[in-house]
């Protein structure tokens, strides 16, 4: 009975281990190695960076070419960045298993791919028709293609339900929106970009600055730039106005770091990174750190989150991010990491010289920092010691709760 009971107890501890405990995540490159017929398909997923993009998602299916397929498409010569939009329509946002793909209601369904997701897809040219044959045929074309579907599903290659599914299917889909030339990232607008994707304030803000020509000329050597989303950067501009013009030049070069940082060199290389205004002795510098899938960015005043990706092509990469960097050297009057000072004792309440009422030196420009922003940014720094919004904080309890279940139990039995 005591033997039972103890198992008992041990199998509760495990499930509650398990339940409690982060699921690992997929990797696409790893799973397509093991078969040598996608080894084409399998060196373009990470040659374009979408291996990364793929392994970031959750939920997602790869449309898998062989080798031969892929020899198809590359004899149409596409610019490498071109390809990537190619393959990336291969990529679908959601899970559609061998069991899903025959069970599809009403036998049709429009799939968004990672194609739609970068924004590059007009109208419906992003997603895909996968459409339920009679005769156990599943058939896959591009939404443009007016029901005209070229490829049909072969077999699944590796499925991890309901995180990744690899399917094989016979041809590349054909998509002329997606094999238009795409210019490389060198000959782009960089505040063009940016403007058309949710930072429109910061590209505006930057092209009335010398800070302009700086990104621009870092651009073909390797740049990566994280830009304020339009309301972060709207509620940041009393403070941006009351910088000297020295210090908005820096405020914005320090939202750019002078090489290229694709989003897996991100998660994988956390530490110290100087930015476009590091410059000798002055910093100018802050700290990668990422939990999972989450990338931020820590200044000493303020914590940012990258949200999302605009442009991710050798040697160029920008990525929004939910705040404005705020680097110490402008905003010194408010470090996060010094401690405020003791406050003096107060009197007694019930002594004479309480009642006093005490007479203050109003403060003068001098005393304030000149490069201080009068309303500092409190409200930032107290989200920057926060769990962010992911909970980073979820699975701290995991152990504590296994530990005094399993003392519970155990002490039951004693």
């Amino acid at each position: 009975m005591q033997l039972r009971s103890v198992a008992a107890v041990a199998t509760v501890v495990l499930s509650l281990s398990l339940f409690l405990s982060p699921t690992s995540a997929h990797n696409i490159t790893r799973i397509l190695a093991k078969y040598p017929q996608f080894s084409t398909f399998n060196h373009y997923l990470t040659e374009t960076h979408l291996a990364a993009e793929i392994n970031s998602r959750a939920t997602i299916t790869v449309c898998a070419v062989d080798n031969a397929g892929m020899s198809d498409l590359l004899a149409k010569h596409l610019s490498i960045h071109t390809i990537k939009n190619v393959i990336s329509l291969h990529v679908l946002l959601d899970y559609f298993g061998a069991k899903k793909l025959h069970q599809i209601t009403n036998g049709t369904a429009l799939a968004a791919t990672m194609f739609q997701a970068t924004g590059s897809a007009p109208g419906s040219t992003g997603f895909v028709n996968i459409t339920d044959l009679k005769g156990g045929k599943v058939a896959f074309g591009p939404a443009e293609n007016h029901g005209n579907l070229p490829a049909t599903f072969v077999k699944p290659v590796e499925e991890i339900p309901y995180n990744i599914s690899v399917i094989q299917i016979s041809t590349m889909l054909p998509s002329a929106v997606a094999e238009a030339p795409t210019p490389e990232p060198s000959q782009m607008n960089l505040t063009s970009l940016m403007s058309a994707h949710g930072c429109k304030v910061f590209a505006e803000t930057l092209l009335k600055s010398p800070a302009e020509k700086t990104f621009e000329d870092n651009t073909d050597g390797g740049l990566t730039v994280f830009c304020p989303g339009d309301d972060a950067m709207k509620n940041f501009m009393p403070k941006y106005k009351n910088l000297t013009a020295d210090g908005k030049q820096s405020l914005l070069e320090y939202h750019g770091v002078p090489v290229y940082q694709s989003m897996a060199s991100l998660k994988s290389n956390n530490g110290v990174m100087n930015t476009l205004a590091t410059d000798g002795a002055k910093k100018y510098d802050f700290v990668v750190q990422n939990d999972g899938n989450v990338v931020t960015l820590k200044t000493k005043i303020v914590t940012a989150k990258i949200t999302g990706t605009l442009i991710d092509e050798q040697p160029v990469a920008i990525y929004t991010v939910n705040k404005v960097l705020m680097p110490k050297e402008l905003f010194k009057g408010v470090v996060a990491d010094t401690p405020a000072p003791s406050p003096a004792p107060e009197a007694d309440a019930e002594s004479p010289k309480s009642s006093k009422k005490k007479k203050h030196k109003a403060p003068t420009a001098d005393d304030a920092p000149a490069d201080s922003p009068a309303d500092g940014p409190s409200d930032d720094f107290a989200d920057s010691t926060a769990a962010d919004d992911n909970g980073a904080l979820s699975y701290s309890a995991g152990p504590v709760v296994v530990g005094v279940l399993s003392m519970w139990f155990f002490n039951l039995l004693l």
